[in-house]
């Protein structure tokens, strides 16, 4: 299994390069924002950075360890850059907690877009009080009156725990509200909560080799006004054991990319329904580098198809 770490010490020249663009990064962050590529919120038009941090995966393996230093550094990088969305889940193991001790620490609590979820479903039913447990234990851990957005994990127990979440909205404490999956089984319930719920956000994973949601979700989102956070914008690692050692497209200059994060990443957020996606690292080093996927140009329709096909083409993991 091929993981992002283990890609750039196959590839030749990977850590100069990388080292170089966060350099540029840097340099094209202190020239200002208007570099920094962002998208509105459909129910408000707040306008939020189109690449995040997600919590999952190396983040929570690395919040369970005694030194946290990288996460400090990944948190640090993600703002300095011009990011701003954190995704996270009480399920994520230590992350909601370390991540919420860390901003604190480093005084970031006001300069982080804190998106958290809320899931107590046991045999597809929540106990509400469990829920509400559940959703304080969040508010301690970030140490903010007002946490910017909860979502239903999983599509656990939407009409009980959406409904628990819009009296926190209702007494503002939350900004916005949502729902997430990342299973396609899930996608018909999805759509009949999109429906039927008035709802801010969704969470589903997208990816250019995992473009299921583009057939029904993303046209529903965009009917309905929601707002999406995308997940698992490197198909896990999937899309690293697919490209192996193999260098990047030399098109990929004509948009802006100068690694495969940036390739994966810029496809994703060019889909003009997506808000914003959260790739999870444990690495200060790949937080610049995801940086990259919103500053600077955008494939066109044209440009994606040619993705894809890039894509597409290479062995299946």
């Amino acid at each position: 299994m091929t993981t992002r770490r283990e890609w750039m010490g196959m590839t030749l020249g990977a850590g100069a390069a990388l080292a170089l663009n966060s350099r540029l990064l840097e340099a094209l962050t202190r020239q200002g924002a208007s570099s920094i590529i962002t998208r509105a919120i459909p129910s408000t038009g707040e306008r939020i950075p189109a690449i995040g941090l997600g919590s999952s995966a190396t983040f929570s393996q690395v919040a369970r360890s005694e030194d946290v230093t990288a996460l400090k550094g990944v948190l640090s990088k993600m703002v300095e850059l011009g990011g701003k969305v954190f995704d996270t889940a009480p399920s994520y193991g230590a992350s909601e907690e370390v991540a919420g001790g860390i901003v604190q620490e480093l005084k970031l609590t006001e300069k982080v877009f804190w998106a958290t979820k809320v899931n107590v479903a046991r045999g597809g039913a929540a106990d509400p009080a469990a829920a509400r447990a559940q959703v304080e234990t969040s508010f301690k851990r970030v140490g903010k009156p007002v946490i910017d957005l909860i979502q239903v994990h999983n599509m656990g127990d939407p009409p009980t725990q959406l409904g628990i979440l819009r009296e926190y909205k209702q007494a503002k404490k939350i900004r916005y509200l949502g729902i997430t999956t990342t299973s396609e089984r899930e996608y018909p319930n999805l759509l009949s909560v999109m429906n039927s719920e008035q709802l801010d956000f969704i969470g589903v994973d997208y990816a250019v080799d995992n473009r299921e949601v583009e057939q029904t979700i993303l046209p529903a989102a965009r009917d309905r006004g929601i707002a999406v956070l995308v997940y698992a914008p490197f198909g896990r690692t999937r899309l690293w054991r697919r490209v192996a050692d193999r260098p990047v497209p030399d098109y990929a200059k004509e948009f802006g990319a100068a690694t495969w994060a940036q390739f994966f990443l810029k496809f994703v957020v060019s889909h003009p329904v997506v808000t914003a996606a959260t790739p999870a690292t444990s690495r200060p080093e790949n937080m610049a580098d995801n940086i990259g996927g919103m500053m600077g140009a955008l494939p066109d329709e044209a440009m994606r198809k040619r993705m894809v096909a890039t894509v597409d083409a290479l062995p299946q993991a």
